[in-house]
């Protein structure tokens, strides 16, 4: 180790939304932040590109009605939005390949088949809004509730074999996984973060209505430039320390920032890879052991034009035959180009994962020609972000709870650790999952430190000082 130790008020660990808001809201506040990411870049699960002339997002997105704290970010750092194309029919295609176009977010079922698929949105959102999401442990019912996956309760509840698979599809879109993988508590406490099941899947009113004119990762890049150098790229962080006095960060190459207080803002399965000095709680790495990330790969196919729009349909498709789960528009807002993004996600993204390059692309290409068409197959640029194989994200949208875990550890998930606080989509009782959650993050844990750094008013004289409650 150096013997040099530098100081700062603060050290955040980890550069994504989170990190980069918490470390933003900091220095509004006058406090010295020092931000350490492992990557090369800034923004984590938020990524851009440009392809083909275009900036792309490679990550997450799309902004809705509800994540008032990232439009007031976007706001502040002048950064418009604009609506995502919805305008013309959706398409879905069945197990057999057949393609049905539909409007909304009600796809031709058959009638039988969507009345059963209503009644289990229905008795969801039903459960959901019995859920505290600020400690869903102590919610109604939570044991019972978090003893099963989501997956039997679907089992139990669906009648239609095409309700069952469309629920399925529906699961592999929202939280990237399969629905045996999480349990109903958490699934629960998902649907009440956002507010209900729709605010998750809609465009129109819902969760991907908006977008950033400069993208998400646009947005990162704005706060990453306000840090200057602030901000240090490449600069793994391997322990941190305590004591009585403060805390140690050191770096993979034996840099010791000595600190006030410390933010780790990191996914969970990357900070548990940590090393902590006094160990963590045994009932936090118990948490951490538990939570896998969920598996998305995400393409892009860029166009000429939009050609879509002019067939009448929106860009927007759904997939039972698979390997995609869904795909959006993701034109400019001028529409001088046309983008399709494509998502597959849970099984079969990390089944997808073990094909070659290009045996993927085939696929997917052969995917979207059967969704739109055979100009779908010949796109003049194609690009793949596989978040499972990234290194400092290991997969996406979120941490899945398995059953169990919520009634288990889960409340070690947001307890500060002495000088050591927590940050992150995961860690928000409000939109997990999404980059609202992330922003929401990263100003609790600022506005936290801030109370733990401001020095307490001496007692009044003749008083004895009082002990920290």
């Amino acid at each position: 180790m150096s013997p040099h130790h530098p100081e700062v008020d603060v050290v955040v660990v980890g550069a994504g939304m989170a990190g980069l808001v918490c470390a933003h809201r900091l220095r509004s506040r006058g406090v010295g932040v020092l931000v350490l990411e492992a990557g090369p870049r800034p923004g984590g699960r938020t990524a851009g590109a440009e392809v083909d002339g275009e900036p792309v997002d490679l990550g997450g997105q799309f902004i809705g009605p509800g994540q008032d704290r990232v439009y007031a970010l976007a706001a502040e750092l002048g950064i418009a939005t604009f609506p995502t194309y919805t305008a013309g029919s959706n398409v879905l295609e069945t197990g057999t390949g057949r393609l049905r176009r539909f409007r909304g977010m009600a796809p031709r079922l058959g009638p039988v088949t969507l009345l059963d698929v209503a009644q289990a949105r229905f008795r969801l959102d039903r459960l959901a809004g019995t859920i505290d999401t600020g400690t869903p442990w102590r919610s109604p019912d939570a044991a019972a509730l978090d003893g099963q996956t989501l997956q039997s309760w679907i089992d139990r509840t669906v009648r239609t074999r095409g309700g069952r698979r469309f629920l399925a599809l529906a699961v592999r879109a929202i939280w990237a996984c399969e629905p045996g993988e999480l349990s109903l508590l958490h699934a629960l406490f998902y649907v009440k973060s956002a507010g209900s099941l729709s605010a998750l899947t809609d465009f129109e009113g819902g969760a991907q209505q908006d977008r950033l004119v400069c993208g998400a990762h646009g947005l990162a890049r704005r706060l990453a430039a306000g840090l200057g150098a602030g901000l240090l790229l490449d600069t793994p962080v391997r322990r941190i320390e305590q004591d009585d006095r403060g805390a140690t960060v050191i770096t993979e190459a034996g840099t010791a920032w000595r600190t006030g207080q410390v933010v780790v803002a990191v996914p969970p399965p990357l900070a548990s890879r940590i090393a902590y000095h006094p160990p963590m709680p045994a009932v936090r790495d118990n948490l951490l052991q538990r939570l896998p990330m969920g598996s998305v790969l995400k393409y892009i196919a860029t166009y000429p034009e939009p050609f879509w729009r002019t067939a009448g349909l929106s860009g927007a498709a759904l997939s039972l035959r698979g390997p995609i789960t869904m795909t959006v528009d993701s034109s400019p807002q001028s529409g001088r180009r046309g983008v399709l993004i494509a998502f597959v996600g849970g099984r079969a993204a990390r089944d997808l994962a073990t094909c070659s390059e290009a045996g993927r692309r085939a696929l997917l290409l052969d995917a979207l020609s059967r969704l739109f068409g055979p100009p779908a197959a010949r796109p003049t640029a194609f690009v793949e972000q596989n978040w499972n194989d990234e290194p400092f994200t290991r997969g996406a949208y979120a941490a899945v709870f398995p059953p169990g875990t919520w009634t288990g550890p889960g409340s070690a998930l947001r307890a500060a650790v002495g000088r050591i606080h927590w940050a992150g989509t995961e860690t928000s009782p409000r939109w997990y999952g999404y980059i609202e959650g992330a922003v929401r993050s990263g100003e609790l844990a600022a506005d936290t430190v801030i109370r733990a750094l401001r020095p307490r008013p001496p007692a009044p004289a003749g008083e004895a000082a009082r002990p920290p409650s």
